[in-house]
């Protein structure tokens, strides 16, 4: 299985915190095992760290990285680089051709992403040729990356695990 992360650029401190903390949310419970991100943002590490502490899984996060150290580092140790975008080939043109891959950075941009990412890119890829939620386009994208075999995760060192239930909730706390 394609061992994925996660590279989310454009964060702004203080307009981006909650979409940010929802991206590295979405790709830990999607499959992700960790992300990157190219800004400042203690706050959003903690409140990531603190939800993968406590529902289980080995999600790591990193703030204050380079966007293109990070991408030049993930090439040269042999990984693939994803760049989520509405400007992109169709995902279903080119999803198989990517799960074939070891290791995936998937960018995921916030504020415009800068011009020179698309010629870093492996892949310019859209979850349709139309805006949408950055978040969206991350969860469509790992979803067809694993074919679903992600929604059946379990994280056995979790603190709560949520049960299943058709009405109210459901935890189990270890």
């Amino acid at each position: 299985m394609v061992e994925t992360y996660i590279l989310r650029i454009g964060h702004r401190h203080d307009r981006d915190q909650r979409v940010t903390t929802h991206v590295g949310l979405t790709g830990r419970a999607l499959g992700a095992k960790g992300m990157y991100l190219a800004a400042d943002d203690p706050g959003v590490v903690e409140s990531i760290a603190g939800v993968a502490k406590r529902f289980g899984g080995s999600f790591t996060i990193q703030d204050k990285v380079s966007w293109k150290q990070c991408i030049n580092n993930f090439k040269e140790s042999g990984g693939r680089i994803v760049h989520l975008t509405m400007y992109g080939l169709r995902i279903q043109d080119v999803i198989g051709e990517i799960r074939a891959c070891e290791k995936v950075l998937v960018i995921v941009g916030a504020e415009k992403v800068p011009g020179e990412v698309y010629g870093l890119a492996d892949y310019n890829i859209a979850v349709t040729n139309q805006p949408h939620s950055e978040i969206a386009g991350l969860a469509v994208f790992l979803d067809q990356l694993y074919q679903g075999r992600e929604l059946d995760a379990e994280f056995s060192d979790a603190e709560i695990s949520v049960l299943p239930c058709e009405r109210g909730k459901e935890t189990v706390e270890r």
